[in-house]
């Protein structure tokens, strides 16, 4: 029988009782009841989270014909059932407490009903919650599974509303509080997300929570590597170029190796092409609006250095971009450096597909050219594979021209030098080119290489005051002499230097020169 291709299925029992290609994760079930109780994990969204909550929920119910075949089927208690309390706040949208409170207690019932339990605490959802682990131990005479699928959904819904999003916060903090002190009464708890508030904002008191996100005995807990995409997935793969679909949609990472989200996988075997599938199933909208609120440099999304504690946790009295763009998937972990105990992290984007897709977004909200980018686009490609630099020079001279006189009057941003270099980098890299930021360290200028098959373009990019126009950046990335790490690698290297007026808003000069 022909396999199917499980896209947007979080059941297990559906994913294994139908002919659905299935990546075996199970032996993390195993791991984490031997190493502990408490869990919390954190990943992006659409990235196999909830199937695997539902594969945990399996196998505590007992369900040994699911596993058939499966690393858990010779490796798990089957004579041992447990009662299990699942709570998923994936479905819906919550933009107040009462609504969410209205939620928890509808899925409260909904357990009540299954395990024919009656609580007295109907209408106050924190003695409800406690009131029914504690029945549901002593009916089955054993100790209960708390599952918690999309823990901070709730918040993220209405994020933008700061107030809400607290009130909303604490609801939770008060929801999960039950969790401490029945330590006696629970098996196994695990709670998963996007994002990681801190203990101290949610998860109060809970002190046993054994968190997973960045562990490297877990870091393939979700997603794909790349033997189980070619191993599992080898029938759909044999006319498909590997390494595209690699540069593509593979290089999330957790300390452990490089990752594929499931669902760009899924899409791209069933609709034959190359798509941002993932990125178009959420909106950065709140992330883009914090990118301006920081005034934050864009090339420097290329190469970012966090510490352990700035990704680690946010709260919503302090959040800052780094975490967010980490924590949703925008940027993932390249490197670890340890320096006299102190661990930092090099963050980059994760693959083409979340560079393209972010930039395109960014470059949109930065200049409101939204409309224009695919034309423009179009050209700065055209100019680049024709060495045709007039054309290169109009199509910038279009693109800063094209940004409304309005916005620069709404916009303080826009006042800033890395304003203008941010909106270059982020068009570059919406459209397609493979652009590296160079060694950057004066936010008023930007100083990018695009790789073109054989060929290298070395831009400096200067913002002057008064007159400019003397070829002053051309000068200046020649004095530097980034050309010669190129020298021998590439056929053909081109400096250019742009000089933009802040005044006029606008090219004041553009001078190129090819170093033979």
């Amino acid at each position: 029988m022909e396999k199917k291709l499980p896209i947007g299925i979080s059941s297990f029992e559906k994913i294994r009782s139908e002919p659905y290609y299935y990546v075996d994760k199970t032996p993390f079930v195993v791991k984490l009841v031997e190493e502990g109780t408490y869990y919390f994990l954190s990943r992006p969204r659409r990235f196999g989270k909830s199937l695997f909550v539902d594969t945990l929920k399996q196998a505590f119910l007992g369900r040994k014909e699911l596993f058939q075949g499966l690393y858990l089927e010779k490796n798990w208690d089957w004579s041992v059932r447990y009662p299990v309390i699942h709570i998923d706040f994936g479905g819906g949208e919550v933009k107040s407490i009462e609504a969410l409170e209205k939620w928890i207690l509808q899925q409260l019932e909904e357990h009540q009903n299954l395990y024919d339990i009656t609580c007295k605490w109907k209408d106050d959802y924190h003695a409800c919650f406690r009131e029914l682990i504690l029945k549901l131990s002593q009916k089955y005479a054993s100790k209960v599974v708390v599952l918690v699928d999309e823990y901070d959904k709730p918040i993220l819904d209405c994020i933008e509303d700061r107030e809400t999003a607290k009130a909303v916060r604490d609801v939770l903090k008060n929801f999960y509080s039950v969790l401490k002190p029945l330590d006696a009464q629970l098996k196994f708890v695990f709670l998963t997300g996007v994002s990681k508030f801190s203990k101290v904002s949610l998860f109060s008191g809970l002190n046993q929570l054994n968190d997973i996100t960045i562990d490297k005995r877990f870091a393939e807990i979700c997603g794909y590597t790349q033997e189980e995409l070619e191993e599992v997935f080898r029938e759909e793969l044999e006319d498909k170029d590997l390494e595209l679909i690699r540069c593509w949609y593979n290089g999330y990472s957790w300390l452990g190796e490089p990752l594929y989200n499931p669902f760009d996988i899924l899409l791209y075997l069933e609709e034959k092409k190359f798509h941002p599938y993932w990125f178009e199933t959420g909106t950065p909208s709140f992330l883009v609006k914090l990118l301006m609120e920081k005034r934050f440099y864009l090339p420097e999304l290329e190469d970012l250095t966090a510490t352990d504690d700035l990704i680690g946790s946010f709260d919503l009295d302090y959040i800052e971009p780094e975490n967010l763009l980490f924590q949703v998937g925008y940027l993932t972990i390249k490197e670890t450096i340890e320096e006299e105990g102190l661990v930092l992290y090099k963050l980059s984007y994760p693959n083409k597909e979340v560079k393209i897709s972010l930039n395109r977004v960014l470059f949109s909200y930065f200049t409101q050219l939204s409309s224009e980018r695919p034309r423009l686009s179009l050209k700065m490609i055209e100019a680049v594979r024709e060495r045709d630099f007039e054309k290169m020079k109009r199509v910038l001279e279009s693109l800063y021209a094209g940004i409304p006189h309005d916005w620069f009057r709404k916009n303080e941003l826009s006042r800033y030098e890395g304003y203008y270099a941010s909106c270059f980098y982020a068009f570059l890299c919406g459209s397609g080119l493979e652009v590296i930021p160079e060694d950057i360290t004066n936010k008023g200028q930007i100083d990018l290489t695009v790789l073109y098959r054989e060929r290298v373009y070395l831009f400096e990019f200067k913002v002057v005051e008064g007159e400019g126009g003397e070829a002053k950046a051309l000068a200046q990335l020649k004095e530097k002499g980034y050309h010669k790490k190129y020298d021998g690698s590439a056929k053909e290297i081109y400096l250019i230097g742009i000089e933009f007026s802040s005044g006029e808003r606008n090219l004041k000069s553009f001078f190129w020169e090819k170093i033979n």
